[in-house]
């Protein structure tokens, strides 16, 4: 696990910096300005989901913890621990294996959810950093002036478009 981290860190690193010291003049492609766009949006979704999804299995894991307590504070007899380190009584157990269940999945989303959120602010920063400081063609001029030779001299023209 931790090699498959470290490679992937690395990798991602390499290409960062392979993709920083080439020079692009030409403007990036349509596809990558929209999977760009539109994936940090549903990255900041996903963390949002994944914590919402922690926070119902964190509910889940006080529920049957609160039942472990209830069941040890109605008996303490039943809360008495094994030579295996298991609750003797099966229900303690029970709940006892069910809160560690849950907990462990929230834990996981909330993984996720982190993962997802910092995903969400890397495609951010790359949209910010990937526009130009010069204004945008736009393909309407609602102004234009011509000037064409006539045997008088120039005839000049202007049109105002709505």
């Amino acid at each position: 696990m931790r090699r498959a981290t470290l490679l992937l860190i690395l990798g991602l690193t390499g290409s960062a910096v392979r993709a920083q010291s080439v020079v692009d003049s030409t403007p990036r492609s349509a596809w990558k300005h929209a999977a760009v766009h539109y994936g940090k949006w549903v990255a900041a979704a996903g963390a949002v989901t994944f914590t919402a999804l922690a926070i119902e299995q964190h509910r889940h894991s006080n529920t049957a913890w609160n039942a472990l307590l209830g069941i040890c504070l109605n008996n303490s007899q039943n809360c008495a621990i094994g030579s295996d380190g298991r609750y003797r009584y099966y229900p303690a157990e029970y709940d006892y294996q069910l809160a560690l269940y849950y907990d462990h999945r929230a834990r996981w989303r909330l993984v996720a959810g982190q993962v997802s959120l910092l995903a969400a602010v890397g495609l951010f920063v790359t949209e910010i950093r990937g526009r130009s400081h010069t204004p945008r063609n736009i393909p309407v001029h609602p102004l234009s002036v011509s000037v064409a030779p006539t045997p008088d001299g120039a005839g000049v023209a202007l049109r105002l478009a709505f």
